[in-house]
């Protein structure tokens, strides 16, 4: 990707988004779109990239693009991405009742709002909210106050023994792993509700995970702040998805 948005950085969010190996160039009209395409086709060739491109698609009014549904009249909330979210029960967890089912339902409502996400434009500003449960793990990432994705998993068999801060820890580098082509190169903050994370970097006594993760942390130019548990009511609800 880093390649990518190198040889494409001149006409980035101008009328081409990369994501990952993924080219989109996207137009107003067919006269517009022909130019469009020369440009980025030219420019692969001169790379040397366009053996690389295996399969493509041209001159397409609708499409697909991450959980996106992209055509004439904008962008749409894909169905078939939220069937699950509408489905998804409300959480039993009996010690945070109210707090917990209100961070719930905010979330249902947010994915399933058209359009569903942000398409992020630029490489910076980005802040990711954390949280873990004995359930799993939830993220947020955001850029300029606007939802750009979601994530979340269950804890493996292994992770249910884990520590409060290990835990919360391993969600961190858990987001920064999965939205890598966001973040690889740019300045982030990263939003936890584990106090003691903010200086994890300079703790002298760590574990062998913990050496293992501050050395991913590493790669990134991020900063860890504190956030209340209160205020991180997405997270917190994705970290508790069954």
């Amino acid at each position: 990707m880093d390649l990518m948005n190198r040889v494409c950085k001149p006409y980035l969010d101008k009328f081409v988004i990369v994501f990952i190996d993924d080219i989109l160039i996207y137009s107003r009209n067919k006269e517009e779109h022909a130019n469009h395409l020369r440009i980025i086709l030219e420019l692969l060739k001169k790379e040397k990239l366009y053996a690389k491109f295996s399969k493509c698609d041209f001159w397409i009014s609708i499409m697909q693009f991450l959980i996106h549904v992209i055509d004439s009249q904008g962008i749409h909330v894909n169905l078939a991405k939220i069937e699950a979210v509408k489905n998804w029960a409300s959480p039993t967890t009996p010690t945070e009742g109210e707090n917990q089912e209100s961070a719930f339902q905010l979330l249902k409502q947010k994915l399933c709002e058209a359009p569903i996400l942000a398409l992020t434009k630029g490489n910076d500003d980005f802040v990711i909210y954390n949280d873990a449960s004995l359930q799993g793990l939830g993220a947020v990432l955001m850029r300029r106050e606007k939802y750009i994705a979601y994530a979340s998993r269950q804890l493996k068999p292994h992770e249910e023994n884990y520590t409060t801060q290990d835990l919360e820890l391993g969600a961190v580098v858990f987001s920064l792993k999965i939205w890598r082509y966001y973040l690889y190169g740019t300045k982030c903050t990263v939003f936890t509700d584990k106090k003691s994370l903010q200086h994890i970097l300079n703790q002298k006594e760590l574990n062998t995970m913990q050496c293992r993760w501050l050395e991913l942390l590493a790669d990134y130019d991020c900063e860890i702040r504190y956030h209340p548990g209160k205020a991180n009511v997405v997270a917190d609800a994705l970290s508790r998805k069954e």
